[in-house]
């Protein structure tokens, strides 16, 4: 019979974990903070086109809910904790703050597209640094640096001439 206690926390060398941890965990707060800025900027966007812009960033918080909870979830699976409570992520977040209220969609769109930017900073630092650490753990950056473009995309939609 197999004791439990002699089963490692992961199949992975405990530095390659250890590693990988050090560069999706940033993605991590990163993509929580835009969690909840985005679902504040959902509540107070106004304008012409607040319909399209109410309902697009009501579905990137459900994709940036999704990415986060990807990444968190390899670290974990990896036998390591991960620390995204709020306090934290206020701490730690790259991410530039919203501006406070009700503002119009431009203002909104804009702000949204900073915090993407901003995000996809730490999420191609894990790219490169995973590439020969982890593949698994890289290409689970590559996804969600593909989904944040897209929604990147969708949003400069709205205001590019």
């Amino acid at each position: 019979m197999t004791d439990v206690k002699s089963i490692p926390t992961s199949a992975i060398d405990p530095d390659v974990t250890a590693g990988v941890a050090q560069f999706l965990e940033p993605m991590v707060i990163d993509l929580e903070a835009m969690v909840v800025d985005t679902k504040q900027a959902h509540w107070h966007v106004r304008g012409a086109n607040f319909v399209g812009v109410h309902e697009l960033l009501d579905t990137i918080v459900e994709h940036v809910q999704d990415y986060a909870d990807t990444a968190a979830e390899r670290v974990v699976a990896l036998g390591l904790p991960i620390d995204s409570r709020i306090q934290t992520v206020a701490a730690k977040t790259t991410v530039p703050p919203l501006s406070a209220g009700f503002q119009q969609s431009d203002v909104v769109i804009a702000e949204v597209i900073a915090q993407i930017d901003a995000t996809l900073k730490s999420v191609r630092t894990a790219i490169d640094e995973l590439g020969e650490l982890d593949a698994a753990s890289q290409d689970i950056a590559i996804e969600i640096a593909r989904g944040l473009e897209k929604d990147r995309w969708f949003l400069f939609a709205h205001v590019a001439a």
